[in-house]
Order: structure tokens, then C-alpha cells, then sequence
């Protein structure tokens, strides 16, 4: 663990001096991408620094405590010494969460894609309710939401919606969300009260910015359009839908579009946001295949065609096939109360990296 933290303060210090350095100035986008990368490691850095020194205060405290004899003075070294202890618990808590993150992946904004599966109209409301916990969740936290693109279904919810999110700490909490997600219930639609079984999938992509994924001019190709389906007259009179082709060779092909905007600028903008969270998307997926029998944890790979989570109305349970975890309160949960799930999601991870098994054994 802390091999990770001194490698990142190293780092640090390496890009503190080459920030200094007037050659690196000059070059606008190297500087950029150095000044970037800083300030990343700069949030896992600090509080380590901190770690440190109160380890060192502690060390201190502790001989004061062994070496005073006149018990007032011990008294007073004790409190302080309790005091430093609880510092250094938390602040290694907050470092062991950090773990969970790979330097450059504490996004604060995020985009994701929820796609109606198997089960027509009632996938189609599935998937607006996983829209609905969602957004509920983190307008609880004070995230911002934002609606870039949808597709409605026939009889309510969405075909397929994609809506951003952006906040402290919003990729560590919802980056174990991606994959496929299973409702069991009755359909408003069934008439005789038979549980049909229907799904979704998720998929949460970090967003990253220009630096981070660059999109060469000679790589796209795009077209306006005029937007299709319900909108009002503006909507669809006008050309301000957008499709970006990405074509910078097969298997890296993919096709973007945004049209729910009035403006075409703002189109375009959200959908090369897309894209590049795609791109990021798909360059993580290849490193997670890449460290397959390495990687240590059991979650986080974010495919989208893995059976997650099942959500069965019936028994008001919601069952986590990944770390086995079942609650009896699927109500509270799908009402946006997704606290407990998260955390449990983050504490199976982080004993998984710390080399811990998920009953707290070494």
C-alpha cells in the first residue's frame, strides 16, 4: 500500500520541478498535460504527507508518555497521544480509499448509459427507474445532473438514456454500477400477476478531458441532421442533430449522436463528450483484459454484458451477485437510498487490493 503512495509522491516531486522548467513552459500542451497530472497526484499526495508527519508527531508523543514521571504532564501527554491515534486511523482510512482510484482516475464527472434489454416495454420502465435511483441519489449528495441524450419508450421510461453527473467522490461511487442489471416483478401490462424477469445495462464512463483523450480532426467525420421523434416544431425543422463517426480503424469504430439540444453546438460539444468517455471506456476495458489473471478484485471491470445485480420486487430484495450481498429493502433502494450498497461495493474492493479476503482475514 504505502509502496503506492511514495511512487505518487515521487512522481509529484519530479513534475514540481520540471513545471519550473522554462523549456516545458514554452510547449503549451506538454505543460498542460504535466500541470494536469500534478494536480492529480497533488489529492493523494497531500494527505499522505500528512500521514506521515503525524506518524512522526505520534512517535514522539508516545516517548513522552514512557519518559514523564509527574502525572499531570503524563496526563496531558496521554490526551495527546490519543488524540494523534485517532488521526492517523482516519487519515489511513481515507488513503485506503484512495487505493481505489489509479492516479488520473478521480474523475468528479462521469456519464452514463442506461439501454432498455430483454423484456420490450417493461425494460423500457426498468430503465427508468435505474434512471430515477440514480439521479435521486446524487441530487441527494448535491451532484449536478445533466440530461445529454434519451430515447423514450412506448409506454414510459427509456429505450436509452445517456445523462452526465458531476460532484466530489461521484466515479468512486457509482463505477461499480456498469454492467447488466435484472428487474423480477409484475409488468403493469400483465393482466393474470405473472413476475416477468426483464433487464438493463448500465455502463458509467469516467469523462475525461482533451488531454486525456485526444480526438484528431482526421479521425472523425460528422453530419448535421434534422432531429427525429417528439420534440416540438423547432426540433424537428430544424438541422441541429449531430452523428460523429469515429473512424480510426476497426475495431475502433463508433458512431455518436446527439439531437435532444436545440442548438447544434451544444450537439456537437455533448457528443464528442460521449465519445471520448467511450474511447476511455474502451482503452480501460482493454487494460482490465490485459490484467486479468492478475487483477486482485473481483469487481470493477465494468463489462457490460456481466449479470450484476438482480432487483425482485416481490421479495423486496436486491441481490449483488458479486460480493453476494442480499437486502430486504429494495423499495428504499430504488427510491434513490443507495448508500449501503455503495459502501459495501467499496469495502469488498478495498480489502481486495489491500490483500485482504472479504471477512476481514489476511
Amino acid at each position: 500500500m504505502w509502496d503506492t503512495f511514495e511512487q505518487a509522491l515521487k512522481r509529484h516531486q519530479e513534475l514540481e520541478q520540471q513545471l519550473g522548467d522554462p523549456v516545458l513552459v514554452a510547449d503549451r500542451v506538454r505543460y498542460t498535460q504535466a500541470a494536469k497530472e500534478h494536480g492529480s497526484l497533488a489529492r493523494r499526495v497531500k494527505p499522505y504527507q500528512e500521514f506521515l508527519r503525524i506518524c512522526e508527531d505520534l512517535k514522539q508523543a508516545e516517548a513522552l508518555v514512557q519518559g514523564e514521571t509527574d502525572p499531570e504532564m503524563r496526563r496531558y501527554a496521554e490526551e495527546e497521544r490519543d488524540q494523534l491515534r485517532g488521526q492517523r486511523q482516519a487519515l489511513q482510512a481515507k488513503l485506503e480509499e484512495m487505493l481505489l482510484d489509479a492516479p488520473g482516475e478521480d474523475f468528479d464527472s462521469i456519464i452514463i448509459e442506461i439501454r432498455a434489454g430483454t423484456g420490450g416495454d417493461e425494460a423500457a420502465l426498468f430503465a427508468g427507474d435505474l434512471y430515477d435511483m440514480y439521479t435521486h441519489y446524487a441530487r441527494d449528495r448535491g451532484w449536478r445532473v445533466e440530461d445529454i441524450s434519451f430515447s423514450h419508450g412506448e409506454q414510459g421510461g427509456f429505450k436509452e438514456i445517456t445523462f452526465g453527473l458531476s460532484g466530489d467522490n461521484v466515479f468512486r461511487d457509482f463505477r461499480y454500477e456498469s454492467g447488466g442489471h435484472r428487474v423480477q416483478r409484475v409488468p403493469k401490462t400483465e393482466t393474470q400477476g405473472r413476475i416477468h424477469t426483464s433487464a438493463a445495462t448500465v455502463a458509467v464512463m469516467p469523462e475525461p478531458d482533451e488531454a486525456q483523450i485526444e480526438v484528431k480532426d482526421q479521425e472523425i467525420e460528422w453530419e448535421r441532421m434534422r432531429a427525429g421523434g417528439a420534440g416540438g416544431q423547432h426540433v424537428n425543422k430544424t438541422e441541429s442533430a449531430v452523428r460523429i463517426w469515429y473512424r480510426r480503424g476497426t475495431p475502433d469504430e463508433m458512431e455518436v449522436k446527439c439531437q435532444d439540444e436545440r442548438s447544434q453546438h451544444k450537439n456537437y460539444e455533448r457528443a464528442m463528450r460521449i465519445l471520448r468517455s467511450r474511447l476511455y471506456e474502451r482503452q480501460q476495458q482493454r487494460l482490465h483484459e490485459q490484467r486479468s489473471e492478475q487483477r486482485r478484485t473481483l469487481i470493477g471491470s465494468g463489462g457490460r454484458n456481466d449479470r450484476i445485480r438482480t432487483y425482485n420486487f416481490p421479495q423486496n430484495r436486491l441481490t449483488d451477485h458479486r460480493i453476494n450481498l442480499t437486502l430486504y429493502k429494495l423499495d428504499a433502494i430504488v427510491a434513490g437510498r443507495l448508500d449501503e450498497v455503495v459502501q459495501a461495493l467499496k469495502d469488498f474492493d478495498r480489502k481486495q487490493r489491500l490483500g485482504e479476503s472479504p471477512d476481514g482475514g489476511q
